[in-house]
């Protein structure tokens, strides 16, 4: 368990309770089971308060947690023959961006989304689900394709924004995140996002302009990073905290202020504790979601989508 900094105090427990349980199984004579769960109630208890009341800061750090399932995890539990579509057949792939055709509940979709890596090889090749114009271009091909062949598009949303590299910008980094956006208010088929980790700027925008879009509990969504924030308007990135609680980036407020349609709700400590609970909730919600929009025409899809966004903003103005 890759603990966060917030979590330090469980991790003395729970390394306690462990330790115990080590000695027992080195030690048979020993008996220390009373005291372990006792420790583990403790822990457990703990947990439940520290995760009762997240700031957004601390939504931060559990959303970029190391451990959470990636898209990789969704696509390999949740989808059926998924066949990986690679290039944007201009440029070339973009790792940052994976996606293609599978099968949702025995039903032919399109699933898009950003994957960080898992270890430093990984995320490497990824670059750390930071998509370069050729990742989004990608994305236009398959939003093409879906809406050709009436297939539900599904997209998984994990970014800290898009690559804003020399070469990406050189290749029309902006013009490319604009399209993708425009694809998705353009095509005639259910649109489902969800944010399962961090929804960066732009980078996010470009793949979660959909019918519904649902964030998982302890996810965020925002213009800009804290850091990013803190560093423009106070020309200091340490105070990311001010920056996150000014930036309302979390699940909660943002169902608040209109942005979003749903909260997926997490295991309690994050997705990171129980991965399998985790995904099979965003797997309902999807299952909920496109049932609801499958049977509306193309036309009242894409007029449907254009006014939500048209309108968005006017929920919070009104408050």
């Amino acid at each position: 368990m890759n603990y966060l900094e917030f979590e330090k105090p469980l991790a003395e427990i729970e390394g306690k309770s462990a330790e115990l349980r080590a000695m027992a199984r080195a030690n048979p004579e020993m008996d220390v089971e009373k005291e372990a769960e006792a420790l583990d109630r403790k822990a457990e208890s703990m947990l439940g308060d520290l995760y009762r009341n997240l700031s957004p800061w601390r939504k931060c750090l559990v959303a970029r947690h190391p451990d959470r399932p990636h898209c990789r995890d969704y696509i390999d539990a949740l989808f059926a023959e998924y066949t990986p579509l690679a290039g944007d057949r201009n440029f070339a792939d973009d790792a940052a961006i994976m996606g293609g055709l599978a099968r949702f509940h025995d039903r032919p979709v399109v699933v898009i989304g950003q994957e960080k890596g898992d270890d430093t090889k990984s995320r490497i090749a990824r670059n750390f689900g930071m998509a370069r114009p050729e990742g989004y271009r990608k994305a236009i091909r398959l939003m093409d394709l879906a809406h050709r062949f009436g297939l539900p598009v599904i997209t998984l949303v994990d970014t800290p924004g898009a690559y804003p590299g020399k070469g990406a910008e050189e290749r029309g980094q902006a013009e490319a995140i604009a399209r993708s956006t425009q694809k998705c208010l353009e095509i005639g088929v259910p649109l489902v996002s969800v944010v399962i980790g961090e929804g960066g700027s732009g980078g996010a925008v470009a793949l979660a302009t959909a019918d519904r879009v649902m964030m998982l509990e302890h996810s965020v969504y925002s213009v800009i990073s804290p850091e990013g924030c803190a560093s423009i308007l106070w020309k200091d990135a340490e105070k990311m905290r001010e920056a996150a609680d000014a930036l309302k980036l979390t699940a909660q407020d943002l169902l608040k202020l209109g942005v979003i349609d749903q909260i997926v709700p997490e295991p309690r400590g994050g997705a990171q504790r129980d991965r399998k609970a985790t995904i099979e909730a965003v797997g309902a919600a999807l299952q909920g979601a496109l049932d609801g929009l499958s049977a509306k025409a193309p036309e009242a899809l894409i007029a449907g989508r254009r006014r939500k966004f048209l309108d968005m903003g006017q929920k919070g103005l009104a408050a």
